[in-house]
């Protein structure tokens, strides 16, 4: 027990320094002091009332990195969080949130918005179609996986493939259609980033994340029995499709959630709950609130660095997740392969 309360400590520890130096890093670096200083002041907290903090840097702080290191940490939690989810019901640590055609839904609603100009009238207008794609394409998923009332785990992965395959063709269907400019402007969304995010996109994301991720962490004692399988988890009564349905809604809900407000960004998914369940085991109800802590500090790490690793320009947090999750699924799927043997 003191093991298992030291690593949340350290966890919690380790957000609270990623989220400072997202804050204090960039292309004008602010001193962690003023960082501080200027979010007590903020918030009307009596601490550093004597430090002098710069107008400029203040108004950085306040209206770029704030709203997009929030972004960071709601993305990277919700996208970790419905990994573990998905990886539970699947019984398979090589599922991640893209698994059930959520990214392709929300490409296709994303070019979709841009084909259309749509994204000229309103900052809403790419993210509300992409989380409505991401959410009809999971709809589709389930109800092709669908027999007799129940959703059996293997053709919905099934499903969920033939649904991605399909909605990638529509995707290029759609890119070959367009001009120069559009398709930069989806190649830029579809790489996944945390620049240029406002409050406006916070006050989008906060509520529906907000919600799902408290529902799932309320029920995960229920997912540590749909994770026996589907037979023992009704031998002790439990209704196991409603229950399925119900955590794939929560975890499509969180996943397309954070895709709108942020494009494609993986392997969070995949690589934070596999490393909290080799750390912790596979007790969902440490294993959610622990990936949450990990994928927000992962996420916010990797936008922070690369926002400082080449000076004068910055590498997208879909471009640093994939350098270091790449290497890391290759592991995966090379042990699973060796326990196959």
């Amino acid at each position: 027990m003191l093991r298992r309360s030291g690593i949340f400590a350290v966890l919690c520890l380790l957000l609270a320094l990623a989220a400072v130096l997202s804050l204090a890093w960039g292309q004008m670096d602010i001193p962690f002091r003023h960082v501080l200083a200027s979010l007590a002041q903020g918030m009307d907290l009596p601490f550093f009332e004597g430090v002098a903090v710069p107008a400029d840097e203040d108004a950085v702080l306040w209206q770029i990195r704030l709203p997009r290191t929030i972004i960071g940490l709601m993305v990277g939690a919700g996208l970790a969080i419905s990994g573990a989810v998905l990886q539970g019901i699947f019984a398979n640590p090589l599922a991640d949130p893209g698994i059930i055609g959520v990214s392709s839904g929300a490409s296709v609603g994303a070019i979709l918005a841009i084909a259309a100009g749509l994204t000229g009238v309103s900052l809403y207008a790419l993210p509300a179609c992409a989380l409505v794609g991401a959410l009809l394409a999971v709809g589709l998923t389930v109800s092709l996986a669908m027999r007799h009332g129940r959703v059996p785990v293997l053709t919905l992965l099934l499903s969920g493939v033939v649904v991605g395959m399909f909605l990638s063709a529509v995707t290029a269907a759609v890119l070959t259609a367009l001009n120069e400019s559009k398709m930069q402007a989806y190649l830029f969304w579809t790489i996944g980033g945390l620049d240029y995010r406002r409050w406006d996109h916070v006050f989008l994301a906060i509520g529906p994340m907000g919600v799902s991720t408290v529902i799932m962490l309320l029920l995960a004692r229920h997912l540590d029995v749909l994770a026996l399988g589907d037979d023992e988890a009704r031998a002790v009564g439990m209704p196991v499709t409603r229950y399925r349905m119900m955590f794939l809604a929560l975890a499509a809900l969180t996943t397309a959630t954070g895709v709108c407000v942020s494009g494609n960004i993986g392997f969070v998914g995949l690589v934070v709950p596999h490393m909290m369940r080799m750390i912790l085991g596979p007790g969902h109800r440490l294993l959610l609130p622990a990936s949450l802590l990990a994928g927000a500090c992962f996420l916010v790490l990797c936008d922070a660095a690369g926002r400082i690793l080449m000076p004068g320009a910055e590498i997208r947090v879909g471009i640093m997740t994939a350098f270091i999750g790449t290497p890391y699924f290759l592991y995966l799927l090379r042990r699973e392969t060796r326990k196959m043997d």
